[in-house]
């Protein structure tokens, strides 16, 4: 049975539809009722069924266009960022037209920049593919793409028209990057959903072995958590900077390998082990809880190993973070599980202690 949510607030507030079938004619045409002209946006990784399906179901509601890019972080580029815009100039876009984005987080960033920046902002429609877009990226209008010196420094918030997250597509992902998904999945129920993280413990086996049931019930839960985090604070001055725990470190390793050598999913556990650990040196969760949070971890198959990161390596991309304020570094840290803090306030030298394995 379909559930839905709501995220954003007033006239920023849009509809997220979950369910096994979600990509319908049902769910999609009052989307796009309004618009003559749509420019489908993925990647040469989406199977080809899933962009024939979202076709089908849009004619003759719209004019179909589509971009297919080469799939990867490297997407997320200022080249393709032009190539995009100089294709919906070409074919006339104008601001009653759309955007769909169908695939995972790299995608939705793109096209929801390529949307806010297009004559000042058009709208665009999230269809995320893989579980991490569909637990995270999909919801709370972060948009961005990528240049030489670091990961997302160029972006904008910028809400979908609506969110179709299709729970059937996640049969089509590699086991890896099915897994790799569940990093954010684990990062809610660390930060502010305690119900989630007793589920995650005694589910463990069920959903690694992605029954639908169970799968459909964490996604609800972490976009839940997500929709009240982002709605409360649209564009992070407050709470919805929680939502980065083990990112500063996760984006660090991944920079540090070129985006080449580790998934972001895979890259956020590492982190979010850092930022824990650190926790525990900071005397804000116990050595119990630190212990518990790792488990969790381990249970759902993460590399936590860290012995292939210098601290100096990593220090650079650590420091030029989008949290920096004032010249001050800002983590998140737990305060205990399920509650995460954001603060300035630490012991400079527990930042390499927490990259010790």
């Amino acid at each position: 049975m379909a559930k839905e949510l709501f995220a954003g607030q007033k006239n920023n507030r849009y509809r997220i539809l979950i369910s096994k079938e979600a990509i319908s004619k049902k769910n999609l045409t009052p989307l796009l009722k309004e618009h003559k002209k749509t420019l489908i946006i993925s990647d040469d990784g989406v199977p080809t069924k899933i962009l024939n399906k979202v076709i089908s179901v849009s004619k003759p509601s719209t004019k179909v266009f589509k971009i297919i890019l080469q799939h990867g972080e490297k997407a997320k580029s200022v080249q393709n960022f032009q190539k995009i815009l100089n294709f919906l100039a070409e074919k006339n876009f104008d601001r009653t037209d759309l955007i769909i984005a169908i695939g995972g987080g790299v995608i939705g960033d793109i096209s929801g920049y390529v949307a806010s920046s297009y004559l000042r902002g058009i709208q665009f429609i999230q269809i995320p593919t893989t579980l991490l877009s569909q637990v995270d990226s999909s919801v709370g209008g972060k948009t961005a793409i990528n240049i030489a010196a670091g990961k997302n420094l160029v972006g904008a918030f910028y809400n979908p028209k609506g969110v179709i997250i299709e729970t059937s597509v996640l049969k089509t992902l590699p086991e890896r990057e099915f897994k790799a998904g569940l990093a954010e999945v684990i990062k809610y129920a660390l930060i502010k959903n305690k119900p989630l993280f007793s589920l995650l413990k005694l589910n463990a086996k069920k959903i690694l072995s992605m029954d639908p049931h169970i799968i459909e019930e964490i996604i609800y839960a972490s976009i839940n958590t997500k929709a009240k985090i982002v709605t409360k604070d649209e564009k992070e001055n407050g709470v919805r900077a929680i939502l980065n725990f083990g990112h500063t470190f996760g984006h660090a390793i991944e920079a540090h390998g070129n985006y080449k050598r580790i998934l972001h999913g895979e890259a956020v556990a590492k982190g979010m082990k850092v930022a824990s650990k650190i926790s525990y040196l900071e005397n804000l969760i116990s050595q119990k809880e630190y212990t518990e949070v790792i488990s969790l971890l381990e249970m759902f198959e993460f590399d936590l190993s860290l012995k292939q990161y210098k601290y100096g390596e990593l220090k650079p991309y650590i420091f030029r973070d989008k949290k920096m304020k004032k010249g001050k570094l800002n983590i998140v840290l737990l305060n205990k599980i399920s509650n995460a803090v954001v603060t300035n306030s630490f012991n400079s030298a527990n930042l390499q202690k927490g990259l010790k394995n």
